[in-house]
């Protein structure tokens, strides 16, 4: 039954890796397998047996929803963007009072340690926000081209599969939205299409050098993250809590810049308002599992 739970788990994950402006650290943290989640990664070898347990349905749940819903998301984004967004804003709000609870049973008693904490979700939450409107405040509109790529090519593909990977990790801070930024989001989604529609091998050792990127990138960001849980836990989940809370503006906010329009249809405002419901009950029953 966990090792079930945890390929649904997996599954949201991979897809909102998939969503500009939504973490797939986010939905880690919301359904509770976060802090676990990088410390299999980070200590794979202590404990190997107990750690691919756990890590491999949670990879097997990303796995087949990154190939099997590419298309989907891509077709859902493109045609109905808010129902689509709402549902994954309301992902994040369902985790909220599982988040509050946490840091509730960990608080600290020194006020300036309050006022510390303060800052750091007040930093944590404008960064996301800055990197959701970054596109829009210096007008980028850039992509790369994966036609013919040369060594160095691949070298940037590989660090940027690491930049990637280490913001797909941080909840609150989208790979995807990221991906964008730099102009390799379109092209690697369409280098999963590809796999199945001609040319494979040369979509196949694409692929590779970005996965081989985003692994290191997953285990050199959980062994900070780790650290950073250990010494410093309240401090963390206030920057956690600012991630996330900003996420709830930068969801809805990249969309807005990347579509340029919010559309006002009332039956596709209703639809929105189910799929942020529906996204909220799922993330706090999960997040109780």
């Amino acid at each position: 039954m966990e090792s079930i739970l945890l390929i649904i788990k997996g599954f949201f994950m991979g897809v909102a890796n998939v969503i500009p402006g939504v973490s797939g650290g986010t939905i880690a943290l919301i359904l509770g397998i976060y802090e676990r989640f990088i410390g299999a990664i980070s200590n794979l070898f202590k404990d190997l047996k107990e750690n691919l347990k756990f890590l491999i349905p949670i990879a097997l749940g990303m796995g087949i929803s990154i190939v099997t819903m590419s298309n989907v998301v891509s077709y859902s984004y493109d045609n109905f963007p808010l129902p689509t967004l709402m549902f994954f804003v309301g992902l994040v709000f369902g985790g909220i009072p599982m988040l509050m609870k946490n840091v509730k049973e960990k608080k600290e008693r020194r006020k300036v340690s309050k006022v510390s904490n303060y800052v750091i979700f007040t930093l944590t939450f404008l960064l996301v926000v800055f990197m959701a409107s970054y596109k829009f405040i210096f007008n980028i509109n850039s992509e790369v081209s994966f036609a013919s790529l040369d060594v160095t090519g691949y070298i940037l593909l590989f660090i940027v599969g690491v930049v990637a990977a280490a913001t797909m990790v941080i909840p609150g801070v989208s790979g995807s939205l990221v991906l964008m930024i730099l102009g390799y989001y379109y092209p690697v989604i369409k280098a999963i299409k590809g796999l199945f529609k001609g040319n494979f091998v040369h979509n196949f050792i694409i692929l590779g050098v970005f996965g081989v990127g985003v692994l290191v990138g997953i285990v050199l960001i959980s062994k900070l993250l780790e650290m950073l849980f250990k010494k410093y836990k309240i401090k963390t989940y206030y920057g956690v809590l600012g991630f996330v809370f900003a996420s709830i503006v930068a969801i809805p906010l990249s969309a807005c810049i990347e579509l340029n329009y919010l559309p006002v249809n009332i039956e596709l405002a209703v639809v929105s308002i189910v799929m942020l419901i529906a996204g909220t009950l799922i993330s706090y029953k999960l997040g109780d599992k």
